[in-house]
């Protein structure tokens, strides 16, 4: 609670993280900060494709080199940037502009509705596709991969409950809605771990 409470404080009282509506941390110099905006307003889905690809690429290579057990699997570490290039990022980005026009504003009344409709409707789609994902670059029939739903789906949500609604108060609330992708992928490296983690095991 009070590193929740910690960050709240912070995002509220840091130039870069204001804004919610629209400028939010296109205010905030650092070094290539400002070409990454232009690249969002010019090329939007590309620059959050390839945000997400940098994401997932941290995630796996921290599990790989200080979690996991045996040889580095570079096959296993392409996939998942594959996985952040191709539907994190895309979907991430068609995802929170949709809730976004679709539900307007940064009260606490809409900031609940935000992080319902994102744990409830969009945590359970997107884990589904990344266990399956994962099951079939990996050679795995369909069987195999149902059964991995059916035993890992539910862990990975109840996972993603404890720690992403404090996240998305702070991110529906504060984060303008085209550094939302950045700001998840950023806090998001931890989580990613983890489902590197569970995605591959057996």
């Amino acid at each position: 609670i009070r590193s929740g409470q910690y960050i709240s404080k912070f995002v509220v009282r840091h130039p870069a993280f204001r804004g919610g509506g629209g400028s939010g941390l296109s205010s905030w110099t650092l070094p290539g900060w400002t070409a990454y905006n232009k690249a969002l307003d010019n090329t939007p889905l590309m620059t959050k494709a390839l945000t997400s690809l940098v994401g997932w690429a941290i995630g796996d290579l921290l599990a790989q080199l200080f979690l996991s057990k045996g040889p580095f699997d570079a096959k296993r570490f392409i996939n998942l940037a594959l996985f952040g290039l191709t539907y994190f990022g895309p979907a991430g980005h068609y995802f929170y502009n949709f809730l976004d026009a679709q539900i307007p504003g940064t009260n606490s009344r809409i900031v609940a509705i935000k992080i319902l409709v994102d744990q409830l409707i969009w945590t359970p789609f997107f884990l589904a596709i990344f266990f399956a994902y994962v099951g079939v670059t990996k050679g795995n029939s369909l069987a195999m991969v149902q059964r991995k739903l059916e035993r890992d789906l539910f862990a990975a949500c109840q996972a993603s409950w404890r720690v992403w609604p404090l996240v998305h108060a702070v991110n529906y609330k504060f984060i303008s809605t085209k550094h939302r992708l950045i700001f998840v992928n950023s806090m998001q490296v931890a989580f990613n771990i983890f489902l590197s983690i569970i995605g591959f095991r057996q």
